[in-house]
């Protein structure tokens, strides 16, 4: 995969270094030359300087051929610009924006940008936002057989029953993250675009569940 992060920070920086020792293509965006000391001798990525919503400088950065998008500098108002400008210019679906102002985080998720609160902030938990954490497993029964697993549907699957996922890959959806709050899910509740869905799945169906949302809407997909 070709992930951007736009933010050389501490953070970005880590995260960056993982994703390009995990074998992905990556790309860093900063305005600073000097931030990007942060980045070891191994690091095998891009560097971009410039800013991060600036559509030249993320066409550099790989823009038009990315998987996921990660902002992480050091402003709320900029991350949720730049992960816009990457969803809506260039159809970016897996995104992160880091946010500092917990009460900004109902309005950004509102808009459909995911968020992870500066509190809540590990790289595993952004590489699990943009589907780069294997398969995302929150516990495991003690037969090993069930599991529960997050993941942020695609944008094709917005206004879909969310039981209609259980017909054909035996994940039952059981809780929901949207626009800031999560809820029990409720057998007729329609699915929004942006939501992020525990479900509760039989270890061995775990691929089904990601094939089928990944497939193309007319090849597999709900349509």
């Amino acid at each position: 995969m070709h992930v951007v992060v736009v933010g050389c920070g501490r953070v970005g920086a880590r995260l960056a270094t993982e994703l390009a020792d995990e074998g992905h293509s990556v790309a860093v965006v900063d305005r600073h030359v000097k931030a990007f000391n942060r980045l070891p001798e191994r690091f095998t990525g891009t560097s971009v300087v410039g800013v991060g919503f600036d559509r030249e400088r993320l066409r550099e950065a790989g823009i038009e051929r990315a998987d996921a998008l990660v902002a992480v500098t050091s402003g709320d108002n900029t991350n949720v610009l730049v992960a816009r400008v990457a969803r809506d210019a260039f159809g970016v679906e897996r995104i992160a924006a880091r946010i500092y102002d917990p009460k900004r985080a109902e309005i950004y998720e509102r808009l459909g940008i995911p968020t992870v609160a500066s509190v809540q902030w590990t790289t595993d938990r952004v590489k699990r936002r943009i589907g780069l954490d294997g398969q995302n497993v929150e516990w495991t029964d003690p037969s090993a057989m069930v599991q529960l697993v997050e993941r942020q549907l695609p944008a094709r699957w917005a206004a879909v029953a969310l039981a209609d996922i259980e017909l054909v890959t035996g994940a039952r959806a059981i809780a929901v993250s949207r626009n800031g709050a999560s809820s029990v899910v409720v057998p007729s509740e329609l699915s929004q675009d942006g939501d992020v869905v525990w479900f509760a799945i039989a270890t061995d169906a775990i691929s089904t569940l990601d094939e089928v949302l990944a497939a193309p809407a007319d090849n597999g997909g709900h349509h």
